[in-house]
């Protein structure tokens, strides 16, 4: 494994064992890992080298908030801000008679450790360096490893003899400057080269633009000269399917077998490490308000692993993030700039470094209950080891911006609150939303993370799963979220939506048979129903629509019904049932969340549709010449809020921490409530 590493720690460990977690198991525990609860506070010898730095009240809180979290007691000092990460480390080190590391002056060439293995490295928080013919460990302390290095009463594996501490920030640092290149590609081509099947990057020689063109032509070429038989042949096929739908999303209606809003409480010692990715480009004016929104979480934040992930040209977004002064569990992740620039490959660049068992992705301007983690794990937990993920309902904040942001509101609550709900219950796959998925870490590692070539990577995660083997569930929570409430923001952000359908029912349908081996029967109809269904009914509505006038205008309704023949009811069947399918589907949405003054958006909808098909046409082109376009959707623009009261105390919390480590170390009466809580 270590090329021609020598000495005798490297041989006290395999590459199996590596990758395993292997000799080094009992000394690092797995993310997650329940700790036995001390019964002393001598039982924390972790902390026994900063006693003498410490008042002894903070050091007394510490111990048994770490033993109510079945975490160590540096930990939450560190999270407390009691003193820094580095200063205890460092104060670690004198004491276990070693050093501090830096890692600022060790060389690439000192690690034995090819690209990929260093990048599980710093995911491990273990790192061999050479140092002649000796391997010295360096090791970032986590869970509850500084407490196994610094009990006397255990003795060290033999492989450890020679080791240093450093803390998980500089070993990433470290890490991302000599493996940038191999994080890049890692992070962009992962799903590419595992499944290629069921990747979206672009085909060699551009053969799937190619396709992807004619298939177009050959639709407009068949609606153009096809005879009136073959037409009526394909609407009649078109009303079908589109029957269906409404009948699917009719039945969801009735559906009242949600898991009920009570919250479900576990004890803190038994929550696992969650780890909470949030990508961020070009949003400086919300970062406070999702710091804020982090902060709020009912959940330890001993137990949380926040990766804020930046791009490396975005400067005012990583001032915002920095003025912060953030310290653990915040960590600021910056994205190679290498592959596309989208935000699936940031969320692959922060999942290779994820520490938690189940894994989160929020939004720049999302606000999630504050007990959503919690519901989660139980949700988890309640379920099979086939529940690969939970989607929590999306909500819209800014409802009271205009009637864009109403309608907004109306879809989101019929989509989350209705429907997605039935089709778990059934069973079946479907898309998941953008934000609020919560996954199961080594499921979405095998998986083989997001599509970066996907521009709606959350639709194609959903399916994917389902021909994986593993299923997704509806979580009872709620996020809230900002909707784009001026036109053209929403139509950038719908256009986008419509082309990732698109290519996510592209790339699923390469080979029919098989995803239908894959995914059952019933699951593959639903795929063609919420996700073809959806898209073709946007770009069929306004042909219908104008056909439909046309006869109006060029003949008496009598004629044109008679000129229809006998798929003339099932037209106007199809009309019909679409427009009430989507009303009743809102109007239930809003009445469950509380919403139905609102309802009158619903008059609306026939405008609404129309919008659609805009957004619709506009992502059939952009397929065909830019299909690995992202149009970023801008945040921080909503006027109004359902949740400014909590928005206002939130911004409180988040404001920058006004003192350094040193002047809080001395303030021990007022860290006290929050060490003690």
């Amino acid at each position: 494994m270590f090329g021609r590493a020598s000495g005798v720690a490297a041989r006290h460990i395999r590459a199996d064992e590596w990758r395993a977690g292997g000799s080094y198991r009992a000394l690092v525990p797995r993310a997650g890992h329940r700790a036995s609860v001390p019964a002393r506070a001598s039982d924390c010898p972790e902390v026994d080298c900063v006693r003498h730095l410490l008042p002894r009240r903070v050091i007394a809180a510490a111990e048994n908030r770490a033993r109510s979290i079945g975490l160590g007691a540096d930990r939450v000092l560190v999270c407390a801000d009691a003193l820094t990460e580095e200063a205890y480390l460092a104060a670690l080190a004198a004491s276990l008679g070693t050093s501090y590391e830096p890692l600022d002056c060790v060389a690439r060439a000192d690690c034995p450790l090819d690209d990929n293995q260093l990048i599980q490295a710093a995911a491990a928080g273990l790192l061999p360096l050479r140092r002649g013919s000796e391997i010295i460990w360096v090791i970032a302390p986590r869970c509850l490893t500084a407490r196994r290095l610094a009990n006397p009463r255990r003795s060290r594996p033999g492989w450890l003899r020679s080791f240093r501490l450093t803390s998980s920030a500089r070993l990433w640092r470290f890490v991302a400057f000599h493996t940038q290149a191999a994080l890049g590609r890692r992070a962009a081509d992962e799903l590419r080269l595992s499944r290629p099947l069921l990747s979206n990057a672009p085909r060699p020689r551009g053969w799937g633009g190619i396709a992807t063109a004619a298939l177009a032509m050959l639709a407009v070429a068949i609606l153009a000269f096809a005879p009136a038989a073959t037409i009526k042949a394909c609407g009649t096929l078109s009303c079908a399917v589109f029957l269906a739908a409404a009948a699917l999303r009719l039945s969801s209606v009735f559906y009242t077998g949600h898991v009920p809003r009570r919250s479900a409480r576990i004890d803190d010692d038994k929550l696992p490490i969650y780890t909470i990715i949030c990508a961020l480009y070009r949003e400086a004016g919300v970062v406070g308000d999702l710091i804020a929104a982090i902060r709020a979480l009912d959940y330890p934040p001993e137990k949380l692993d926040v990766k804020l992930v930046l791009e490396a040209d975005d400067r005012d977004t990583r001032r915002a993030v920095l003025r912060f002064d953030l310290g653990p569990p915040f960590e600021i992740v910056t994205v190679p700039p290498i592959g596309p620039r989208t935000k699936p490959k940031a969320l692959n660049v922060a999942l290779a470094l994820a520490r938690g068992s189940f894994v989160v992705v929020y939004d720049a301007e999302d606000v999630p209950e504050p007990d959503q983690l919690r519901r989660a794990v139980a949700a988890f937990r309640a379920g099979d080891d086939r529940l690969a993920c939970l989607q929590a309902s999306l909500t819209i904040d800014n409802t009271a911006d205009n009637w864009l942001a109403r309608m907004f509101t109306a879809n989101y609550a019929g989509q989350f609150d209705v429907l997605l709900p039935w089709l778990a219950a059934l069973r079946l796959p479907f898309p998941l939303g953008g934000s609020s998925n919560h996954f199961r870490t080594s499921v979405l590692r095998r998986a083989g993370g997001w599509d970066s070539y996907n521009v709606t990577e959350d639709a194609d995660l959903g399916i994917r799963l389902h021909r994986l083997g593993y299923r997704s569930a509806a979580l009872s929570s709620a996020t809230y979220e900002e909707a784009p409430a001026r036109f053209l923001p929403w139509l950038r952000q719908r256009t986008r939506w419509y082309k990732g359908w698109m290519q996510t029912w592209l790339v699923h349908m390469r080979r029919p048979r098989l995803l239908l081996r894959e995914l059952t029967p019933a699951g593959a109809a639903a795929l063609q129903l919420v996700l073809a269904g959806n898209v073709l009914a946007a770009l069929i509505h306004p042909v219908f629509m104008a056909a439909l006038f046309y006869s109006l205008l060029a003949q008496s309704p009598p004629q044109a019904v008679r000129a229809m023949g006998d798929a003339a009811p099932m037209f106007v069947a199809a009309f019909f049932c679409g427009y009430v399918s989507t009303i009743a589907l809102d109007l239930i949405g809003l009445q469950r969340r509380g919403l139905l003054a609102h309802a009158w958006v619903l008059v609306l909808t026939p405008v609404h549709w129309f919008l659609l098909s805009l957004a619709a046409w506009r992502a059939l082109f952009q397929l065909l010449y830019d299909p690995q376009c992202w149009e970023k959707t801008e945040h921080g623009l909503a006027r109004t809020s359902r949740r400014s009261e909590l928005g206002r105390s939130s911004r409180e919390r988040a404001e920058p921490r006004r003192q350094t480590a040193r002047a809080v170390v001395g303030e021990d009466e007022r860290r006290l409530p929050r060490l003690q809580r």
